[in-house]
């Protein structure tokens, strides 16, 4: 199986780019195609080669970062060491959910150990190594703490809630799991913006009243009940630009970064405002929310015949009772992993799809298509600009840089033929 990924792999990186000579120039004179490359050719082959070796790495992380868990999982299972932490469990109480809670945390301890060396090395090394990353290792590290410190909360509560779901209707837990994950799943987006996010950044107000004034004149024409704009200190982070309208059902927060407004025009930031108020505007948490029920399902209804031939298989030797048997986790985690390894060119493709709509909505909402071109050059940085058809259907979650700013320049000439 892995010769196989990585032959994929390679293959796709090779396939020929997008041709761009394959559009006509508009009615106007002026060739979409021909400014899309004039575009291209503005960035340095060399921070064009280091942006390219960034994102395919990501590729094979992919491939690594699933072994590894698939590793873990696996280890803990034939050791028994799972059935093991489920005795401890049971031993310190005999409430069932408490019981669970336990094996949760060790479960998170012991995972996060094994993996730390493959998280140190993304997370920390390989940004650094690419110009990323602003942190140091003391306070990456304090972030990582509090990531986990998160992680044992809610993860408990989602845990022990899923299996006393599982306990209590045998019958029809695959469904219930599947609407109750997605309901937890609309409380986190809810909270996050307001009480999880400050815990590690600094949220203020925007000052510059330019800036704020023309962001809010944006959304209150577009119908986005917003009356401050906030901007967060992720350049003590990263390098890396963004912006965002969170939150839903009365937290929605509009957001930019510091990155942004320090490295970008007035004219760019509108640009990306107008990006995010499109998904706002166009209901695409909601629409997202949908498409996770669907999804989360079919997992769900995977997962159920999955554990119910594997525990046939090695339950005993495993050393687990069934599937309500909270010692069954890291199978149910691998059977996961499994699933989204195969959905990831499906779910991809979803969110591209997404995205390119919130794209669509900001050129018509701003009307900056050279603005828009340039923040696509921006996140040139860290994302392959020009990859192939096949590269981009699998591995983009957001259209490439080539493909947004052909868009931009389409929109661009369009808008050129009217009167």
């Amino acid at each position: 199986m892995m010769r196989v990924l990585a032959v994929l792999l390679l293959a796709v990186t090779l396939l020929p780019g997008q041709d761009s000579t394959a559009t006509a120039a508009s009615a106007s004179g002026f060739d979409p195609a021909a400014a899309t490359d004039a575009y291209l050719a503005k960035v340095p082959a060399a921070d064009k080669t280091r942006s390219d070796a960034y994102f395919e790495g990501g590729y094979w992380l992919i491939l690594w970062d699933f072994l590894y868990g698939a590793a873990i999982s696996l280890i803990l299972l034939t050791t028994g060491f799972s059935s093991r932490m489920r005795l401890w469990a049971e031993k310190r109480t005999r409430f069932r959910f408490l019981q669970g809670f336990l094996y949760w945390v060790q479960y998170l301890v012991i995972t996060s150990l094994a993996g730390f060396p493959l998280t140190v090395y993304e997370g920390y090394f390989r940004e650094h190594q690419y110009g990323l990353a602003t942190q140091t290792f003391g306070p990456w590290l304090g972030d990582q703490l509090k990531t986990f410190g998160l992680a044992l909360i809610f993860g408990g509560l989602a845990v022990t809630g899923l299996f006393a779901i599982a306990r209590r209707l045998p019958r029809t837990w695959h469904i219930w799991g599947a609407v109750t994950t997605i309901v937890m799943t609309a409380l986190f987006a809810v909270i996050s913006p307001v009480y999880l996010a400050p815990l590690f950044n600094r949220y203020t107000k925007l000052s510059d009243p330019v800036i704020r004034d023309r962001i809010l004149s944006l959304a209150r024409a577009n119908g986005i009940p917003a009356s401050e704009v906030y901007q967060v200190d992720a350049s003590r982070q990263s390098t890396r630009i963004s912006a965002n309208v969170s939150g839903f059902l009365g937290t929605e927060r509009i957001t930019l970064n510091d990155n942004l407004l320090k490295r970008a025009t007035p004219e760019e930031i509108m640009s990306v405002m107008g990006h995010e108020m499109g998904h706002y505007v166009l209901n695409h948490v909601y629409k997202l929310l949908l498409v996770l029920l669907i999804v989360f399902t079919v997992y769900f209804t995977g997962l159920r015949h999955a554990l119910n031939w594997a525990l046939a298989r090695w339950g005993q030797q495993w050393d687990i009772r069934s599937q309500t048997d909270v010692a069954v986790l890291p199978l149910a985690v691998l059977v996961i992993s499994v699933f989204s390894l195969l959905y990831m060119p499906i779910n991809n493709s979803v969110t591209r799809t997404i995205e390119n709509e919130a794209d669509m909505y900001g050129l018509n909402a701003v009307r900056q298509p050279d603005a828009f071109a340039e923040i696509a050059l921006k996140l040139g940085e860290y994302r392959k600009l020009n990859p192939a058809p096949l590269e981009e259907m699998i591995f983009f979650d957001h259209p490439s840089g080539h493909t947004r700013i052909f868009s931009a320049m389409r929109w661009k000439a369009e808008n050129l033929r009217q009167p």
